[in-house]
């Protein structure tokens, strides 16, 4: 008896959820990937090696032309012993170059602006993000990082490097990083469009802080990275590699699955981010 009943009653679910997410995509701006290239977004933490390896693939090789950005640290000036170009030359990277300046005007040079020219990978390291967005929004900078994307090549980040990813900038207050929406700190890059990311997620306990941001901004798609654990992101699809999870949050859930408004992924798991479902594995 209970077979009769078991297809009806999973058809009625699947309906269910597909009528969310036709009334969520016909009414809100679309999640999407960017359109060429690609994204490894880090939640903090130590780096495993099929990280770097996903990143170097994506790059076309550890020859590749790679420019690292550390300004979401605290410093005033960087040279090559920051920590963020050694990682990547122990990691076996041979064409690293440095990129970092908190003037606008300069960041809005061409000067500035050339050794990115011709980069196949940009990499941000942590810190605050609120101070990538304060040094490169709006300027030919910011603009030659997408270009980096249109040329199909990757762009990565690690904690404040994988915030400013998302559209919505999350944790971006200079007051302080327990605020998640600060007025005047809400843009970030947008790799990702109609997005926030968050990161350090379950080792730091933040997998409800995101829940008052899709509250705020229900078209937004919550992303929250764990330690150790990144993000990759190719077109619409991502796919989640390293050692923990990755925590996607969409409001709309809450008409479907009550509290429950987040899609838990584990390594080897993957998301539509436009339909924000998750992929039959493969």
């Amino acid at each position: 008896m209970k077979r009769r009943f078991l297809f009806p009653l999973l058809t009625a679910a699947l309906l269910l959820q597909g009528c969310a997410t036709l009334e969520r995509l016909a009414g809100q701006p679309a999640t999407l990937g960017p359109a060429k290239g690609s994204l490894i977004i880090v939640g903090g933490g130590g780096m495993p090696k099929v990280i770097f390896d996903r990143f170097f693939e994506a790059a076309g090789g550890r020859d590749a032309k790679l420019v690292v950005v550390p300004t979401a640290g605290s410093g005033a000036e960087y040279d090559e012993s920051t920590s963020s170009v050694k990682m990547f030359k122990k990691a076996g990277a041979t064409n690293v170059h440095l990129l970092h300046t908190r003037d606008t005007k300069v960041a809005d040079s061409e000067e500035f602006v050339a050794v990115l020219r011709d980069a196949r990978a940009v990499w941000f390291g942590g810190g605050r993000q609120w101070r990538l967005a304060d040094a490169y929004l709006g300027t030919k900078t910011e603009a030659a990082f997408h270009d980096v994307l249109k040329r199909g090549g990757v762009i990565g980040g690690s904690s404040a490097g994988a915030t400013i990813q998302a559209s919505y900038l999350v944790r971006g207050a200079p007051e302080g990083n327990q605020i998640m929406m600060s007025p005047g700190h809400e843009q970030g890059f947008a790799y990702i469009r109609n997005s926030a990311i968050d990161q350090h997620l379950l080792a730091r306990k933040r997998e409800n802080d995101m829940l008052p941001v899709i509250r705020k901004h229900p078209h937004l798609l919550g992303i929250g990275i764990d330690e150790s654990t990144a993000l990759y992101v190719r077109g619409n699809t991502a796919e989640v590699i390293g050692k923990s999870k990755v925590l996607f949050y969409d409001i709309a859930l809450e008409k479907t699955a009550g509290k429950k408004f987040y899609t838990t992924l584990d390594p080897g798991d993957r998301f539509d981010l436009k339909s924000r479902r998750k992929l039959p594995i493969k």
